[in-house]
């Protein structure tokens, strides 16, 4: 007889959590051999739940146990994460505060809260019970992960981002990390409230996407480029005909003309892989007003810049880069992986004549996100592509808690694509583009 509640000084706190496991294992194992497949198929959703919620019940009530009601009500909730959810992953989705959550093998959970890092108390029975909710991720997107195909990137029904990579190459065991998109994705009232830019900078991005200017937004892992992105696609107009291309969709447009496109991977036999690229050039047969790549990171990039050029202006896209002048250097790389042999006065001028703004995004000490700089592309000067800040962010030290503090800087540059701005409605008072301090953090 198992006496979970109470025999504390019988049982350690481990010996207890073991033995809750085996009840778990065993109440699961008696739900899957007493469901009716062909009536769970026909109940959907809440009721489905509803209706297991009183089989696991029963069953807690058949186990010869003693549960107190917190227990037994966490052994419920558990058993249904297990046979509808990710099981013990629920837990930590259902956290709003969670930014991202890394599974280092099945003892070592860690989450990213408030932009630190903190080891959790959640844990996986083992590798194999790992490896369960691993498949049941991926194979909600059609991808696969095995020994043929250790690597994966997946996506949960909220849209946040899945990275999964398991032996032999992961040594540690399977690995994953997600990082967490809510269902209530960001607005630009919340990029002010977290400090993330000023009122300024709003006026000119708005200004520039109603005028259909091409932006790239580049910055490193986690500096927030897919939220601003997703935030700037909100300046849309509801009449525009929208293409996504990205890896693993994760974008939450909310117009209502998009059509949504999804990288594939090779198949067991290595066929059937259709990439970034082939996307991008069948998107321009399906008569886009503006086509937005959730990342350029490859060979997809010159078919970008061509579109671009070609007509398809107001687009976006992102790249990883610590500085827009960086971003450039990697645009160029990017191209050659294409392989063409152009000559770098050509691939300048085709990202010159292409790109209008490059929006920088940093992820500071400390853990805030901030756009630290907002730069145009003039033109050309000889080989060189000339650029210039409008607006930037200016870090000056830390405070005690050891997160990064500044100010946003207006350099007093007047962006040369005003008139382009004007004949599109949008008119920017001239004050705010004064040398100025236009806020602290």
């Amino acid at each position: 007889m198992t006496r979970l509640a109470n025999a504390p000084a019988t049982l350690s706190a481990k010996d207890k959590e073991a033995e809750f496991d085996n009840i778990k294992r065993r109440i699961h194992t008696k739900l899957v051999d007493k469901l009716d497949l062909a009536r769970v198929g026909e109940l959907e959703g809440d009721v489905l739940r509803r209706e297991i919620r009183l089989v696991v019940e029963h069953l807690c009530d058949t186990e010869d146990t003693f549960l107190n009601r917190s227990e037994r009500d966490r052994l419920i909730e558990e058993v249904l994460d297990e046979t509808f959810g990710l099981g013990p992953l629920e837990m930590l989705l259902k956290e709003p505060t969670i930014s991202e959550i890394m599974i280092n093998g099945a003892k070592n959970v860690y989450v990213e809260r408030a932009g630190m890092l903190e080891k959790t108390q959640v844990q996986f029975r083992d590798d194999k019970h790992l490896m369960q909710i691993i498949d049941r991720i991926v194979s909600k997107v059609g991808r696969r992960v095995d020994e043929v195909c250790p690597m994966a990137d997946a996506r949960l029904p909220d849209g946040s981002r899945v990275n999964v990579i398991i032996p032999p190459l992961a040594l540690e065991g399977p690995t994953v990390t997600i990082r967490r998109f809510g269902s209530n994705p960001l607005k630009l009232e919340d990029l002010l409230n977290f400090k993330a830019l000023t009122p300024e900078m709003v006026m000119l991005l708005e200004g520039s996407m109603k005028a259909r200017l091409n932006i790239i937004i580049s910055g490193g892992t986690g500096s927030g480029k897919t939220t601003l992105l997703n935030t700037l696609s909100s300046f849309i107009s509801n009449d525009d005909r929208i293409v996504t291309i990205e890896d693993a969709a994760e974008l939450q447009l909310q117009q209502d003309h998009v059509v949504r496109l999804e990288t594939r991977p090779p198949n067991i036999e290595g066929k059937g892989q259709i990439k970034a690229t082939d996307l991008v050039r069948n998107s321009l047969r399906m008569r886009p007003d503006r086509i937005i790549i959730g990342e350029c990171r490859g060979a997809e990039t010159l078919d970008m810049l061509q579109a671009m050029n070609t007509g398809h202006e107001g687009s976006l896209t992102t790249c990883h880069a610590n500085t827009p002048r960086d971003a450039i250097a990697r645009i160029e790389t990017m191209i050659m992986m294409a392989g063409f042999d152009m000559p770098i006065r050509a691939m300048r001028q085709q990202i010159s004549n292409a790109v209008d703004l490059i929006v920088q995004t940093n992820r500071l000490q400390g853990g805030p996100r901030k756009v630290t700089a907002i730069t145009e592309i003039v033109g050309m000067e000889q080989e060189t592509i000339v650029m210039q800040d409008v607006f930037k962010y200016v870090q000056e030290g830390v405070d005690e808690r050891g997160r990064a503090i500044g100010h946003f800087h207006a350099t007093g540059i007047r962006p040369t694509f005003m008139s382009r701005l004007e004949a599109s409605g949008v008119r920017l008072p001239s004050s705010a583009f004064r040398e100025r301090i236009m806020m602290r953090d």
